[in-house]
């Protein structure tokens, strides 16, 4: 698919997933008022951590296998290479922020469970129940549909609540997954970037994916750009994709073609027939966002239909097509 392009032109610049609308309106704005694309970045997605229309993000994210949510989240400035992460927290809505202060304040990169949760709480973040009311029904109504193979069952009553049907018609009946990535440059050519999630819907307790992956779900070089994912962590994971589309970019390749490029990457590395369709081709899909330093911007999807989230300096964010390796992808395939 050829999708519209974003070329260069005026920064400062942010490309996000398709739910970071708001979230690159205001990095760019943050970036205009004078904020670090890394500050700008952390602060654009604040407004999806903190919405609980949201599943996929921060608080109302959908929980683990036990009903806890449990939050990934990274970021990383360009110009100094540092970088901060949490991963499994627990009682705090923007994991972003908290990796920033990892970042900021620490020598460490990544923090996890009870220790990352012990470390905001030192710095005052503000500890809260983040499984809302929505995001419980929808978790009975998931446990209900496992009833074969345990002992709940998903009741009339609870089929036919409003959040359950709500959730249905945005996600399908059983959706895995969902994330925000926002990567930026300013007007200095200086990049930053974070992802942050709630993860693999009704995961294990404690499973990871690629979100707080410095190299996986995002990476900054300030010579070259920033990038990063959404989609089936595992598999960005194992082709370090947020790393492989930067190493694209600096060997030449425009922000497009070095996401399609690990894309291409990636599918050839999925070989376990679990992952495959009746085709040969992944059973799933993966997004990859990238930005360059002259503000070119880009993202590409295994499957076309895609959407991601774009804004210029004096211009409306706006939602662009993702290019892609395959065509409209098959009806049973969830949306990332």
């Amino acid at each position: 698919a050829e999708p519209e392009r974003a070329g260069g032109g005026r920064v400062p610049v942010a490309v996000a997933s398709e739910n970071g609308l708001a979230a690159v309106a205001r990095a760019v704005q943050r970036m205009e008022a004078g904020l670090t694309p890394v500050e700008a970045a952390v602060d654009g997605v604040a407004l999806v951590e903190a919405d609980p229309e949201d599943v996929t993000v921060g608080y109302g994210g959908l929980p683990n296998s036990d009903g806890v949510v449990q939050l990934d989240a990274c970021c990383m400035d360009g110009p100094t290479m540092r970088a901060g992460a949490v991963a499994a927290l627990e009682g705090f809505r923007h994991p972003a922020r908290v990796a920033y202060e990892i970042m900021r304040r620490t020598t460490r990169v990544l923090l996890v469970g009870e220790g990352a949760a012990r470390f905001a709480t030192s710095l005052g973040f503000e500890a809260e129940n983040l499984l809302t009311e929505r995001a419980r029904k929808i978790w009975l109504y998931w446990r209900g549909q496992m009833s074969a193979i345990d002992d709940w069952m998903a009741t009339p009553d609870l089929i036919g609540d409003p959040d359950v049907q709500w959730f249905i018609r945005e996600h399908g009946a059983i959706a895995p997954h969902g994330t925000i990535n926002l990567c930026a440059v300013n007007a200095a050519g200086d990049l930053g970037g974070t992802t942050t999630t709630s993860g693999l819907f009704f995961k294990i307790p404690g499973r990871v994916g690629d979100s707080p992956l410095i190299g996986a779900g995002l990476f900054v070089d300030n010579e070259v750009g920033a990038a990063g994912s959404t989609g089936r962590g595992e598999s960005v994971i194992q082709i370090a994709g947020a790393h492989t589309i930067v190493e694209l970019m600096r060997a030449g390749a425009s922000p497009r073609d070095a996401c399609l490029g690990a894309l291409d990457r990636l599918v050839r590395a999925t070989r376990m027939p679990y992952l495959l369709d009746a085709e040969g081709r992944p059973n799933f899909d993966v997004k990859f966002y990238a930005v360059n330093k002259a503000g070119e911007a880009a993202a590409a999807a295994i499957w076309a239909g895609g959407k991601f989230a774009f804004c210029r300096a004096g211009e409306e964010a706006r939602l662009m097509d993702c290019a892609s390796l395959y065509p409209a992808p098959p009806p049973w395939l969830p949306q990332v």
